[in-house]
């Protein structure tokens, strides 16, 4: 094996253009030929580098193999565009029927219309298969007047479904609560469920939805909405029965 010489230099004292790259290139070559899986295991390169164009005696097309990585790259960056945008058009959906639901509750001219707007409005505004009220009565039963969309439960109901430090809780796959949904339990495949904390002077409740479709409510999305449907609900309860925080 023949050894190198020293680099030939310009005047500056830097190697000549052409020398320096046959130098390079051949160091790079014998690099690749002892690493063969050097391209396997740095794929990104290949985005970068400048493919020979396909001609006969080619035993390897580095041009058909950027361009499917370029391809499959492409690909899963159109997916990611796709997912975000419906993300997107989907929170901002369910954004205005919550909005809506909270100013039809506000519009609301008495407490018995509102409980009415609740229990049979909000079902169509948010898109559901059932929306119902639960107060932790104890022995005390619901006037009939709130019959239809108030359900009577017994007391410490709403930490059992809830737990005892959350107060939004998503169920999916499921098979509904009777005690929350009655005869509509059957239909109910996913639910959402909201702690109500009206007032201190009053027992603690909750809203729920409940859904046919088993992947409506997924644990894991967001509940900040729902949170904040609750809270109005909690306002106006408090209004219109005129008690205290």
């Amino acid at each position: 094996m023949t050894e190198k010489g020293p680099v030939p230099t310009t005047a500056a004292g830097k190697p000549r253009s052409g020398e320096m790259r046959a130098l390079t290139a051949d160091r790079v070559a014998a690099y690749l030929r002892e690493n063969p899986e050097f391209l396997n295991e740095h794929p990104d390169l290949l985005a970068v580098l400048v493919p020979p164009g396909q001609s006969e005696g080619n035993v390897v097309d580095f041009q058909q193999a950027m361009v499917t990585r370029l391809r499959e790259e492409n690909d899963k960056l159109r997916a990611a565009q796709d997912y975000l945008v419906t993300t997107a058009r989907n929170n901002q959906s369910i954004q205005a029927r919550v909005h809506d639901s909270v100013l039809a509750i506000l519009r609301a001219s008495s407490f018995e219309t509102m409980i009415q707007t609740v229990t049979a409005d909000l079902a169509v505004l948010l898109d559901v298969d059932a929306v119902t009220i639960g107060v932790e009565t104890g022995d005390v039963p619901i006037p009939k007047a709130y019959a239809a969309g108030i359900r009577a439960l017994p007391t410490g109901a709403v930490d059992g479904m809830l737990g005892p430090n959350r107060d939004v809780l998503l169920c999916s796959d499921i098979n509904g609560d009777p005690r929350l949904f009655a005869s509509a339990a059957g239909l109910v495949r996913s639910q959402a469920i909201c702690r109500l904390r009206a007032s201190s002077q009053a027992p603690v409740g909750l809203l729920a939805l409940g859904s046919r479709r088993p992947d409506a409510f997924q644990p894991g999305q967001g509940t900040e909405l729902l949170g904040f449907l609750g809270r109005s609900l909690e306002c106006m309860i408090r209004q219109w029965l005129h008690l205290p925080s």
